[in-house]
């Protein structure tokens, strides 16, 4: 028999055997200790990093109520590494080439001139965001096409609006070190 915590992470709640909550713990403890920003930084950042756990977590587990078991800690671990690029034995991660994720389609917030749509696109479709301005704006000027195409996608299309959706946008692993990139502080 084993002692479960129930613990909330990134607004979810989810429980955690004795030996998961404990390397969950650690986890996080040594994360805090490795980034190298002001305290209210920090604070940020840990939020982020927590939602993303909860997002792996709940990923695994859904909504079935069952327990998040240690092996499911440590893959969550090992998917996020340090801030730094390393793992937490101190060795590199950068090493081993990522694999690049499927880009997701949202409004960029970063470079954006009206709504984001055209920056998001040129994320997704892998084009200069130049020539998707222009051809949004000759598809506008010589047909109503073009406003009512734009209008759709400012309201279908979600903001890129923390920094593991800006992660999917740009088609990167949303890891700890990719995502300290489009936090609000800068190194």
């Amino acid at each position: 028999m084993k002692k479960v915590t129930n613990v909330s992470l990134g607004g979810r709640n989810f429980t955690l055997d004795d030996d998961a909550y404990n390397r969950l713990s650690g986890y996080l403890e040594h994360f805090r200790a490795r980034l190298t920003v002001s305290e209210s930084q920090k604070a940020e950042v840990m939020d982020e990093i927590e939602g993303r756990i909860a997002e792996l977590f709940y990923k695994e587990i859904g909504d079935s109520g069952r327990v998040v078991t240690l092996p499911m800690v440590e893959q969550v671990a090992s998917t996020l590494g340090m801030p730094d690029g390393t793992a937490e034995s101190g060795a590199s991660t950068g090493t081993t080439p990522e694999r690049p994720s499927a880009r997701k389609l949202y409004r960029d917030p970063d470079d954006k001139k009206l709504a984001g749509i055209c920056s998001g696109l040129s994320y997704y479709l892998d084009a200069d965001v130049t020539l998707i301005r222009v051809l949004m704006l000759v598809a506008l000027v010589f047909g109503s096409a073009g406003f009512w195409i734009y209008l759709i996608l400012w309201i279908a299309v979600p903001m890129a609006d923390t920094p593991a959706k800006k992660c999917e946008m740009r088609g990167m692993p949303a890891t700890a070190e990719n995502m300290s990139r489009f936090t609000s502080y800068k190194k």
